[in-house]
C-alpha cells in the first residue's frame, strides 16, 4: 500500500476538503456511469446537484479552499467550477481522482452497486465483473493526496472525486482493512469531509 505515509502521528502539511460531485444525471436516472466515454462527456449534474452547490456556495462555512483538484468526469468538473468560480481559483485536473470503473455494470441499474461491495468486503483485489479493484482505486487516490503532499504547503485543497473511490481513500488513510470501505458513512452529494489539521 502506497499510504503507509500516514499514521496518527503524520504532520499533514496541507488541509483537504474531500468533496462528493453533486447530484448528477446518473444518480437522478439510477444508473452507474463510470466509464471515462460516458462520464467525461455526459452525466453531469442535475438541476438538484445544480441547487446543492448554488446553496453550498452561498453558505460557505468553515475553510476556504485555495487550490481545486478534480476528477475529469462531468459531474466532478461542474462541482468543482461551482467552488472554484465563487473562491475566484483555477481547476487542475487529475484523470486519478475519477469514479472506480465498474466495467460490465457500466451503463446498468445502480442496484448492482451492493452486489460488488458484498465482493469488494471479501476481498480488496477481486475484479468480478470486470470491476477495477479496490486496492487500484485506493493506490491512485493515495497517489494524488502524497504528491499534492509533496508539492504543497499550507494549502486548503479541495478534492472532487467519487463516492467510492473518497470512501477507499479514507479507509485507506485510517490505515483500515480496504475490504471495509462500505463501513465508512455514505458520502452523500455535494457533501465535504476534512482531512489534515
Amino acid at each position: 500500500m502506497s499510504n503507509t505515509f500516514i499514521t496518527s502521528s503524520y504532520h499533514w502539511r496541507n488541509r483537504y476538503l474531500l468533496m462528493r460531485h453533486g447530484h448528477s444525471q446518473a444518480n437522478e436516472q439510477g444508473l452507474i456511469i463510470s466509464s471515462p466515454e460516458w462520464g467525461v462527456p455526459s452525466f453531469g449534474l442535475s438541476e438538484q446537484g445544480e441547487q446543492q452547490l448554488a446553496e453550498l456556495v452561498a453558505r460557505w462555512q468553515g475553510l476556504a479552499p485555495t487550490r481545486v483538484v478534480h476528477s475529469d468526469f462531468l459531474r466532478t468538473t461542474q462541482t468543482a467550477e461551482r467552488v472554484a468560480s465563487a473562491f475566484g481559483l483555477t481547476l487542475e485536473k487529475d484523470e486519478r481522482l475519477r469514479e472506480r470503473y465498474f466495467g460490465a455494470l457500466d451503463g446498468q441499474a445502480d442496484r448492482h452497486y451492493p452486489d460488488v461491495w458484498a465482493l469488494d468486503a471479501q476481498n480488496a483485489d477481486h475484479q468480478q465483473h470486470q470491476v477495477e479493484a479496490v486496492s487500484h482505486v485506493s493506490k491512485r487516490m493515495c497517489a494524488v493526496i502524497e504528491e499534492l503532499e509533496r508539492r504543497c504547503e499550507g494549502e486548503t485543497v479541495l478534492v472532487v472525486s467519487h463516492g467510492d473511490p473518497l470512501q477507499i481513500l479514507l479507509t485507506a488513510l485510517a490505515n483500515k482493512p480496504l475490504t471495509q470501505h462500505r463501513e465508512q458513512p455514505a458520502l452523500q452529494p455535494a457533501s465535504i469531509t476534512l482531512l489534515g489539521s
